[in-house]
């Protein structure tokens, strides 16, 4: 019999279930981003918007629009009949007033979907957010769903692409991932013969604009080219979410290693445009992928713009997703080989460089290619051809083609030349000038020490020349007579050269080694500091002091009080906005200055975090502003962040911990006292009540038997307290062990209220007990106790005369025992849950006796037996309702 092979689908991965349930549920608390997406203006994005608001509403959801854009479309304005209008905010900007979203106003409205067109928008300056699609996130965080519209030559990732197809630099930009991250994508196309129709009937734009757009933005090839690009990136976004399917149900073979790119940049025109194109490559190979610059000594001397261009080409890739970071190296090549083998990149992307000499010359220098093909054959190289957009080269041309030149370093070098020249002349009555040459590699050493490559190497210049024109014969001149003296100045440059290349090396890597060991000993010490604070006040000291000296700034702290209230700690310095710090506190995200949250803000706000929660907030007023560019710089400063929180957290458990202890022992101390008590006064108080019950029926009726009556209620009242006593010290200790049997609801109500007999002669006590109530399964003795001192409760805080009733009812699941009174009730300035308190009491002061146990003992009772205790008002009142919540057990079986 022929055997058949049943394929066993691959078993899911348990973590990445997992993973998937908590992004399921994180993103379930989260609204909805649908984005109606074309290649240009004039599609029909708007319309096709308010057309789907129009049957959302429809369909009974509150739609509210935030913001549309009609452009005095008819059609499109017709559409927004019916649909709520959000009133827009005036924002003053250069002597204007101009209308802008009110977020405010809609996360206090909070409607079901939100419409807000044009998802590129820049705010006005001075708004919470410099970009609407900040304003959205803000909305989507607060659980409303955003519906947005957004053109394909918006996209950071393709702004470089569109901008070499139409000839126009588009500067509004959306990130990458808010596309990418959004819940549904709905393409709104037609044909560019279409378009351009409409454009000539003026549906786009009005006629005499209409007339110029035709001969710029909107041409057939431009509107096929933006055509095609929103298609292929739509049908990206469709792949991926294909994978993920796959992916989740595990079909097909999955990969077992993933795809990383290591991008290295040199601070070249083209920088940006290298990185958009490897994010759109990651991407599509769905690979992690690190830009990384290599600080090299040659690099060092390169002007303020170049260093600023660098460091913006990072910013925009850590934006576009990428990992960061700036390495140091004396050689660039080893440097990136090394990092990627540390990173375990897969592949290393470069931009192209034009060669300056022939490549077949052979006495050029290999290309970086070239030089990490040699030092690591194994390590995949792509050389991508980048076209950097105008207004780049533009910026970027300076900063990569010219070289810092240092006049300084090089008349300093000039001078000790001389200088060296004037003692050499002195020695040689001494020395012989072979000696005397030792002088002028002395002063190129020094001179590569401290002005590094490019001065040292002209030292070793002007040291050979000073010493041929000088001290070689025939003096004061440059003709040499003995042939030797040529292979002593190559030998003497060369060896000049070779020392000055070293100290210059040695000058880098000491500079590279200082700053490591400066932000590695600020961590260290803020650490060290921070184990040794055991007050919030000695961390806030440590804090301020060490930050503002490692990152030269004002440093400031906010921190939360009890109240959740956030204060200002002692020794901040600089202004302090709180709202800003608020912002930080509820988001957990950096804001203020050098951000894009708040960017006006003059000093930049750091939340730290702390496992539990939000420890408070870490201000910077930064004298250099664009220190915190450098990714290491940022890292330091998140290091210190997380370390301060820590401390934070650390030394607020310990005060808790503290507290709770002293608690607890004093909680052991007073149970022990009171159970002490406790049982002395039992006896005393048997035999004075047994006394007065005794007396009572051989008193004629007068002043002695109304002094016995009260004798007896007392310590009838005195009795009970002491039960509760002992009966609470009892719970705490040892906690409750239950006794239960069967007893039905009107006899545990009968016991209670037979005991409490002569108490309850002043009130009137009604009862409400249906027959059919079910059997509870509970400890009689304890659950007597409850009702016991609940009507107490009731007796003692109710006027002679008014009612008490007691009643029963089964709603399905629980039976429902309820003590209703018609006292003043509940006590305003009492809240609910400290009611059921030990020792608290309505009223702290008053005639009433008692020591306040009774409720909370009723509560801890209560909940032994898996129910629960609750106090509301009575309806329609006045008075107060306890309602005791007992779950119904499946009932016995009698038998006949």
């Amino acid at each position: 019999m022929p055997s058949h092979t049943v394929p066993i689908a691959p078993r899911p991965d348990p973590d990445a279930l997992v993973a998937q349930l908590q992004a399921e549920h994180q993103q379930a608390q989260l609204g909805k981003l649908r984005i109606y997406f074309g290649s240009n203006a004039g599609v029909g994005k708007t319309y096709a918007m308010l057309a789907a608001a129009q049957r959302e509403r429809q369909s009974g959801r509150s739609v509210l629009v935030g913001l549309a854009e009609t452009h005095g479309r008819s059609e499109t304005e017709l559409q927004l009949h019916g649909l709520e209008l959000l009133p827009r905010r005036s924002m003053a900007y250069q002597g204007k007033q101009l209308p802008e979203f009110d977020l405010d106003a809609a996360l206090a409205r909070h409607p079901d979907v939100l419409l807000l067109d044009e998802l590129a928008h820049s705010n006005v300056a001075g708004s919470r957010h410099p970009k609407r699609w900040q304003d959205v996130q803000e909305l989507l965080d607060a659980g409303i769903d955003v519906w947005t519209t957004l053109n394909v030559q918006h996209l950071e990732s393709l702004n470089d692409v569109v901008s070499s197809i139409v000839g126009i630099q588009v500067h509004e930009t959306v990130p990458d991932h808010i596309f990418d991250d959004a819940d549904e994508v709905i393409v709104v196309d037609i044909p560019p013969e279409e378009l351009l129709k409409r454009l000539r009937a003026g549906k786009v734009y009005p006629l005499e604009q209409a007339e110029r757009a035709s001969r710029n933005f909107f041409r057939l090839g431009n509107l096929l080219a933006l055509r095609e690009l929103a298609l292929r990136r739509t049908a990206d976004r469709v792949d991926e979410d294909m994978r993920d399917y796959r992916r989740e149900r595990s079909i097909g073979e999955v990969w077992p290693t993933r795809e990383r790119l290591l991008v290295g940049i040199g601070g070249r025109a083209g920088d940006d445009a290298l990185v958009r194109q490897v994010a759109r490559l990651a991407r599509r190979l769905e690979a992690e992928w690190v830009v990384v610059y290599v600080d090299a000594p040659q690099r060092q001397h390169r002007p303020r713009l170049a260093q600023e261009a660098v460091l913006k080409t990072l910013a925009l890739a850590a934006r576009l997703g990428a990992d960061t970071a700036t390495i140091p190296g004396a050689n660039v090549a080893q440097a990136l080989v090394d990092y990627a083998r540390e990173r375990n990149a897969s592949h290393l992307v470069l931009a192209r460089v034009q060669q300056r000499f022939n490549r077949w010359m052979p006495w050029r220098r290999p290309s970086l290619p070239e030089e990490i093909a040699l030092l690591n054959p194994g390590l995949d190289v792509l050389v991508l051809s980048v076209h950097s957009a105008k207004s780049e080269s533009a910026s970027a041309a300076p900063a990569s083609a010219s070289r810092g030149f240092s006049w300084r370093g090089y008349f300093g070098v000039t001078l000790a030349c001389f200088a060296a020249t004037g003692l050499a002349e002195v020695l040689l009555e001494v020395f012989d000038p072979a000696n005397v040459v030792m002088l002028f590699l002395l002063v190129v050493v020094l001179s590569s020490l401290r002005w590094g490559r490019g001065p040292g190497a002209w030292a070793a210049l002007l040291s050979v020349l000073l010493f041929d024109f000088y001290f070689v014969p025939p003096r004061n001149s440059f003709s040499v007579n003995d042939t030797q003296y040529i292979f002593t100045f190559c030998l003497m440059l060369g060896v000049a050269l070779v020392c000055g290349q070293l100290m210059a090396r040695l000058r880098h890597e000491a500079r590279v080694a200082a700053e490591r060991e400066r932000r590695a000993g600020a961590l260290a010490r803020l650490a060290r500091d921070l184990s040794g604070a055991l007050t919030q006040n000695q961390v806030q000291q440590i804090a301020l002091t060490t930050i503002s000296g490692v990152f030269d700034a004002q440093a400031g702290l906010l921190l939360p009080d009890s109240d959740e209230q956030l204060h200002i700690a002692r020794g901040s310095e600089g202004a302090i906005d709180t709202s800003v710090a608020l912002w930080c506190i509820e988001h957990g995200q950096m804001a203020g200055h050098g951000t894009d949250t708040l960017s006006a803000a003059h000093a930049l706000y750091v939340p730290l975090m702390a496992p539990v929660r939000v420890r408070g907030v870490l201000t910077l007023h930064m004298r250099a502003p664009l220190r915190l560019r450098v990714p290491e710089e940022r890292r330091l400063l998140d290091a210190c962040a997380s370390q301060i929180a820590l401390a934070l957290e650390r030394v607020h458990f310990v005060e808790v911990a503290q507290q709770t202890q002293v608690a607890m022992e004093g909680e052991r101390m007073r149970n022990t006292l009171l159970s002490a008590v406790s049982h002395d006064l039992r006896t005393p108080l048997t035999s004075i009540l047994g006394a007065a019950q005794a007396g009572l029926p051989h008193t004629q009726p007068g002043a002695a038997q109304d002094m016995l009556m009260q004798i007896r209620n007392q310590a009838q009242a005195m009795q009970q307290l002491v039960e509760n006593l002992l009966a609470m010290a009892r719970l705490q200790q040892g906690g409750v062990h239950l006794k239960r049997e069967w007893l039905p609801v009107d006899e545990l109500v009968g016991s209670a209220l037979r005991q409490m007999q002569e108490r309850l002669t002043s009130h009137v006590v009604r009862t409400e007990l249906p027959a059919d109530l079910p059997l509870l399964h509970i400890d009689a003795m304890l659950m007597e106790r409850v009702l016991v001192n609940l009507l107490d409760n009731a007796i003692k805080y109710t006027p002679a005369g008014t009612a008490i009733t007691v009643k029963a009812q089964n709603d399905g699941k629980d039976c429902l025992l309820c003590v209703e009174d018609a006292g003043p009730g509940l006590p305003g300035h009492v809240p609910l849950e400290q009611l059921f308190e030990p020792f608290t009491r309505g009223e702290a002061e008053s005639t009433v006796t008692g020591m306040g146990l009774g409720l909370a003992l009723a509560q801890r009772i209560v909940e032994a037996h898996n129910g629960s205790l609750r106090a509301t008002a009575a309806q329609p009142g006045p008075g107060t309702l306890f309602t005791i919540h007992l779950p119904v057990p499946e009932q016995p079986t009698l038998d006949a």
